[in-house]
This record gives C-alpha cells, sequence and structure tokens, in this order.
C-alpha cells in the first residue's frame, strides 16, 4: 500500500510497501510518483534582495477612536481627499458606468489625451502605468540586463536600487559632501562607457534637493549611450521640470505619480513620457490593462480640476513657512524643502519618535540614509492642519 502524509508546506509521499504480486513495472511508476518535491529558489538576482518592510502608521490610525484627529505625515500622501470631482466621477461610474466586471479601458487611452493637454508631451511620448513605481519597474525589466551599470546618488528613493539589482545590474552609488548636496562632480566621475542607466530623483526624496533641468539635459547630451531616468513624483511642488526634454533627447524618461499633490495614492495611478521609440520598446512588455478603471476616472477628474490643486500647492507652501520659523525659533535643524515634507534632525530620534507618536503624530524615521542620522521627515498639509501641528508638537521640539 502507498501512505500519504503532509510535511509542512509540501506533500511528502511515501512508499511503505509494494504487494508481492506488483509487477516491477508498476513498483518503478509508483516510485517515480511519490518522489519527494525538490525544493523551488528564488531566482539568483533576487536572493540577496531584502523584502520590502511596510512600515507605515496606518493599523495605529485605524485603531484609534477618531482617526480625523490623528496626523499621518509619514508617507508623503496629500493630507485632503482630492478634488470633489474625483469622487464625483467615481461615483457617476459606478452608478451608471460599463460596472466593475469588466477589464478597464485598454491603453488608457482618455487619460492619455488629458495628460497630453496637460503635460505639452504628446500621446504616443506618454505611458500611463500602475503608479510610478510600475513605470519604474517596467524601465528596469526593459531596459536593464545582467551586469549593466546603474548610477544612483544617494540618498534616495530606495526602491529604484531594488528593481535594477533585481535585473542582475551593478548599482553604484554616489554621496555628496552632505546628504543635501547633489555632488554633480561626482555623479560624473562615475559614468563610464559601461553605465547602462542614470537614476535622477526631482524633488530628491527623502532630502527634496531639485535637479535644474539644464543639468539633465546636459547628461542627456554628455552620456547619448546612457538612459536617464527622472523621478518627478513630487513635481506639482517644486514646479521646476525636464519633461519638454524627452522631445529634445531620446535618451531620457521622465517618470510621474498621482499619488502626491493629486491625492489618489489609494488609486495607483502614474505616468512617463520619453521619446516614442522608447516608449515602443516599454510596450513590448506593457499590459495595456494595468491601470484599474476607477484610478483612469479619478486621474481625468483630477486633471480638470487644477484650480483645486493649485490651492492645495499654495496651501503647502505657506505651510511650509509657518514650519520653518517654528522650528527656527526653537533653534532646531530643519530642512524646508522643495517637495511637499520637511526633514528634521533631533538630539534623540527614539524618544521623539516616542514623543509625537503618543500625541497621535506620525512622521517618518529617516536616520538609517546616510548622512541624515538622527533625521525624521515629515509630511506638509493646509495652513489649518499645520495651525493644529504646531499646536500639539509644541512641547517636543
Amino acid at each position: 500500500m502507498v501512505e500519504e502524509r503532509m510535511s509542512n508546506a509540501h506533500l511528502d509521499l511515501r512508499m511503505v510497501d509494494v504487494a508481492d504480486n506488483t509487477s516491477d513495472g508498476e513498483a518503478q511508476r509508483l516510485r517515480a510518483v511519490v518522489q519527494p518535491a525538490s525544493r523551488i529558489d528564488v531566482a539568483p538576482t533576487i536572493q540577496a534582495l531584502t523584502p520590502y518592510e511596510a512600515v507605515s502608521s496606518q493599523a495605529a490610525i485605524e485603531a484609534q477612536p477618531d482617526h480625523r484627529t490623528v496626523f499621518k505625515l509619514d508617507w508623503n500622501e496629500s493630507t485632503i481627499e482630492p478634488s470633489p470631482r474625483v469622487t464625483a466621477a467615481i461615483a457617476q461610474y459606478l452608478t451608471h458606468g460599463r460596472g466593475l466586471n469588466w477589464y478597464p479601458r485598454l491603453g488608457s487611452v482618455e487619460l492619455l489625451d488629458a495628460l497630453s493637454g496637460y503635460t505639452g508631451v504628446s500621446t504616443d511620448s506618454l505611458l500611463v502605468t500602475n503608479g510610478s513605481d510600475d513605470a519604474l519597474h517596467l524601465i528596469c525589466s526593459t531596459y536593464l540586463d545582467r551586469g549593466d551599470d546603474v548610477v544612483i546618488p544617494v540618498p534616495t528613493y530606495n526602491h529604484f536600487m531594488v528593481f535594477a539589482q533585481s535585473r542582475g545590474a551593478n548599482v553604484i552609488t554616489v554621496r555628496g559632501e552632505t546628504a543635501f548636496d547633489t555632488n554633480l562632480e561626482g555623479i560624473r566621475a562615475q559614468m563610464t562607457r559601461r553605465t547602462r542607466l542614470l537614476y535622477l530623483v526631482s524633488p530628491n526624496n527623502p532630502t527634496g534637493m531639485v535637479f535644474d533641468p539644464e543639468v539633465v539635459a546636459a547628461f542627456c547630451r554628455d552620456f547619448p549611450e546612457t538612459l536617464v531616468v527622472l523621478d518627478e513624483a513630487y513635481f506639482e511642488f517644486s514646479q521646476v521640470t525636464g519633461v519638454e526634454l524627452v522631445r529634445q533627447f531620446d535618451n531620457l524618461i521622465v517618470t510621474r505619480t498621482f499619488s502626491k499633490a493629486f491625492g489618489l495614492a489609494g488609486l495607483r495611478v502614474g505616468y512617463l513620457a520619453a521619446s516614442p521609440e522608447l516608449v515602443d520598446g516599454l510596450r513590448r512588455i506593457y499590459n495595456p490593462k494595468s491601470v484599474n478603471s476607477l484610478g483612469q476616472i479619478g486621474a481625468i477628474a483630477a486633471l480638470g480640476d487644477l484650480d483645486y490643486l493649485n490651492r492645495f500647492l499654495a496651501q503647502v507652501r505657506e505651510s511650509k513657512e509657518m514650519l520653518g520659523r517654528f522650528f527656527e525659533e526653537r533653534g532646531v535643524e530643519a530642512y524646508i524643502t522643495s517637495a511637499n515634507f520637511v526633514v528634521v534632525r533631533v538630539d534623540d530620534i527614539v524618544k521623539t519618535l516616542d514623543e509625537l507618536e503618543s500625541r497621535g503624530v506620525y512622521v517618518r524615521d529617516r536616520s538609517s540614509y546616510p548622512g541624515l542620522e538622527g533625521c525624521l521627515r515629515m509630511s506638509v498639509g493646509t495652513v489649518e492642519q499645520t495651525g493644529r501641528l504646531l499646536e500639539r508638537i509644541s512641547d517636543v521640539f
């Protein structure tokens, strides 16, 4: 007889006995069937990577009796809901639209038209993605291979490094004298004929530093064999962009998101701009139904209410001035960035974080980043929100 046994997470079959009258062929067949399953290893390029640790205040906030009194300032999301036009458009679709049982509109064609008007870039130079992370992953999957050199100034958004390493690329990091130094000479010193890709974030996360479009253009011009990826997730806050350069250079890709200024982080919508030739390359593995219906509808509606966006941006600018005065008066080292966050350096990061959380204020610990020892990052919201925030944290700093 054959005994079956479950061992941990896999089925472990064991032959206990074969009757004397079982033929040799039948016994051999049984032995083949009951061989233990072999272990499936992670791909070599993935083995050295560490799983992303989703550190977020969401669970703690949701456990609060009234989460509306809590300040969620850790992930740089918008601190207010998106334009009312967004929720109205989504409600209209859910009531009178095609329904959620259909796949989304392939290629996000209506959203592409709206984005063309917003960016000034033609639709054949645009691609809508499932958040800008999806755009970054798509770029690495399309244009990087094992052994390619990728230059990344740090500290910066770490997840692109993970995408590059998953392709087997060699990541070369560049540090400045301080975390807030773009170190252009240092970046150029690492660029060689082997450099396949240069990744720049502007405004940078977590330092808020901005790369001037002329600097980006110089990299594209001086290193024509290198793909320059310009991550503009926080563009709306700085209003400094290199997107118009995609018409001039065929080695530049600009990525953006609706998760920050537009307040659509929960819908996961991003996009990229590049030459039609680069976009065609990306389309070889692009899934045209990767952006959900509600995300497409919400993004179109958000682009249709830029007055709402601009009012929020003005509020963030004024709030950053308030925060700057607050920390200056207390002699606290603070960096008021070009994005929607400030960086604050404290003497005891653990104590400060504990004191803030005890007051319902959740910020991001960035002290593990090179050059940001003792630093926390705090998202910035409206003037009214900032006034209440300063009252709550006045005895912490």
